[in-house]
């Protein structure tokens, strides 16, 4: 049985017909199952949907209590139709994981989801998964990007904030799995004055502290004078009349993308912090390397390089063409 066979992109995401499901899709389908809660990968109206109990916690806070007609939690290995389907943690925010096909004859089909190989105080780390075929994201899939070390960018926030007492630092990161992210960070560097956070980040941030990730004390960011110093939002509440009550502020984002000058200026960055939730080039190229599967099929985000790339090693490689995965890229 050939992969194409096993599993390949339709208008709807990509589809198993051995198993009868679909793997993120991008549209209602009968039988879903999700890598991560991230709107771009996660969203309602399935009937029946398979997940990480992590993940369908998530997507039930996200998207109300009846975003399926049905919910399975991911737990031990599960036959589904003619393949039997794993899930593995990929790295990328909490209850994220890689999902792997195994036909009982045929290759091992692994997809990715979006994953990360630094460690992060919020998540499970990356589990290798040997397959035959591996299906990797490629956000950042291009040889400019080279993170910095998280815990660095840490560094540089913290000594910021030293250096300008009087100045709230705002900084901008995206709800699920980002802000909490930057929280743990600041923590594990030895931060434990309260950080304030908008409204919007809180249900996430409990059900992270619900689930064992200690983010420290976190007060609202919604009084006229916030007795905090570092403040945390998502990145659109800063196109609106709540940012206007800080006097003064350094502005910041937290993303891999910051790593582009033309972005941070674009957002008025004045303290852009490369920190990411995906593998960068060398992250990426170096779990090729490691699993080094007969096939790589690449997807959502810069495909050319990594093909480009696979065909100089002598890797076999080629693109998916999905459409739809960048709506929460970082």
């Amino acid at each position: 049985m050939r992969g194409d066979s096993i599993l390949f992109p339709t208008e709807s995401g990509l589809y198993c017909p051995p198993g009868d499901f679909y793997i993120d899709p991008l549209r209602p389908v009968a039988r879903a199952l999700i890598t991560h809660g991230h709107s771009d990968h996660a969203r309602a109206g399935h009937g029946a949907v398979m997940a990480t109990a992590e993940t369908l916690a998530i997507m039930g806070l996200r998207m109300g209590p009846d975003f399926a007609a049905s919910t399975q939690v991911a737990a031990e290995p599960v036959r589904i139709g003619d393949v039997t389907v794993s899930f593995h943690p990929a790295g990328h925010v909490l209850g994220s994981a890689q999902i792997a096909v195994m036909p009982d004859k045929g290759p091992k089909i692994v997809v990715s989801g979006d994953y990360a190989r630094a460690p992060n105080p919020t998540c499970a780390p990356f589990q290798p998964v040997p397959c035959d075929i591996f299906v990797t994201e490629a956000t950042f899939g291009l040889p400019v990007f080279r993170f910095p070390d998280p815990q660095a960018e840490i560094r540089r926030l913290l000594a910021s904030m030293a250096d300008f007492p009087d100045r709230p630092h705002l900084i901008g990161a995206y709800a699920l799995g980002k802000a909490q992210h930057l929280i743990g960070l600041v923590r594990e560097c030895g931060y434990d004055a309260p950080v304030a956070i908008h409204g919007a980040l809180r249900p996430l941030c409990d059900f992270y502290a619900a689930s064992g990730i200690g983010l420290g004390a976190l007060i609202p960011a919604t009084a006229e004078e916030v007795p905090a110093q570092l403040i945390i939002a998502p990145p659109s509440a800063f196109s609106t009349p709540w940012v206007q009550r800080f006097r003064d502020p350094v502005i910041g984002f937290a993303s891999g993308w910051m790593a582009v000058r033309v972005r941070a200026r674009q957002r008025g960055a004045e303290l852009p912090l490369i920190i990411s939730d995906h593998v960068d080039w060398p992250a990426l190229t170096g779990t090729l390397r490691e699993l080094s599967p007969a096939e790589i099929w690449v997807t959502h985000g810069a495909e050319d390089g990594v093909i480009r790339w696979c065909e100089l090693q002598g890797m076999s490689a080629r693109p998916l063409r999905l459409v739809g995965y960048e709506d929460e890229a970082e």
